[in-house]
């Protein structure tokens, strides 16, 4: 437990931490993993799936459509771990089965689901100081392990698996991230930096050696980056996402 804890720490990248995670997490049957965060939710509504980290070593053929066709949202499971924070057995699926609760949008998902083996697991929320932030993950385990087993597993080693899962989440929240399409160069960092700092565009000219014209074609391609409307929003977004870090200074459009 504490080598793991050390590599966590001293991990530099996302797909170390991930990859690591994912190899402690097969030792205990869990073999397939997907982990999810925004800082876009609205409710029900869990933002762009663009703006979204997602992680998963599951198999491309499930995720396609689980993730691309959005299977996920009338997921019971990402549900719960959305609307509650700490563990949750999947055992509740099969007992809202039973009581007839589950929606004809939940059961294609849990038909989608056993076509790959996806039948038994634990679900983890993750609340967020900020109300709009949300993380969770969802522990798969090995094809032929049943849910009765995987609650002892869990009863057995409960602490240990918070632990670790809760400190792998703590990390990868806190971590730049975005998707190539969206991530923003050096330059587009730091002009969102300065402007966040309150600086204008002609001091960020003086500041940065540029020409005016060219921070303002920096702040475009950085909004453009982002999918927002101002640079007030820019400044915001990158932030949210780790790519810039902020100090408390106000901000203009």
């Amino acid at each position: 437990m504490l080598e793991f804890v050390e590599a966590v720490l001293k991990s530099n990248g996302i797909k170390e931490i991930w990859d690591l995670h994912c190899r402690e997490m097969a030792k205990f049957g869990f073999n397939r993993l997907i982990y999810g965060f925004t800082s876009f939710r609205q409710g029900t509504n869990y933002g762009d799936i663009d703006d979204m980290l997602i992680l998963s070593n599951h198999v491309r053929e499930y995720l396609d459509v689980f993730v691309g066709e959005g299977l996920y949202r009338n997921a019971p499971m990402v549900t719960w771990a959305a609307n509650h924070d700490g563990p949750c057995s999947w055992r509740i699926v099969a007992e809202r089965f039973a009581r007839g609760e589950l929606t004809e949008a939940e059961q294609e998902v849990i038909e989608f689901n056993h076509k790959f083996n996806v039948t038994a697991g634990y679900s983890i929320g993750f609340g967020d100081p900020a109300s709009r932030a949300r993380g969770a993950i969802g522990l798969c385990a090995r094809p032929g392990l049943p849910q009765d087993a995987v609650d002892r597993i869990w009863a057995e080693n409960a602490r240990v698996l918070m632990a670790m899962n809760s400190l792998v989440h703590l990390r990868i929240s806190t971590m730049p991230y975005s998707t190539a399409r969206r991530a923003l160069t050096d330059r587009q960092r730091e002009v969102l930096e300065w402007v966040a700092e309150g600086k204008t565009i002609a001091d960020i000219a003086v500041i940065m050696g540029l020409t005016n014209s060219t921070v303002e074609k920096h702040l475009r391609l950085a909004r453009e980056a982002l999918d927002v409307d101002t640079t007030a929003q820019a400044v915001l977004k990158a932030s949210l996402q780790k790519q810039i870090f902020l100090n408390a200074a106000p901000v203009r459009a």
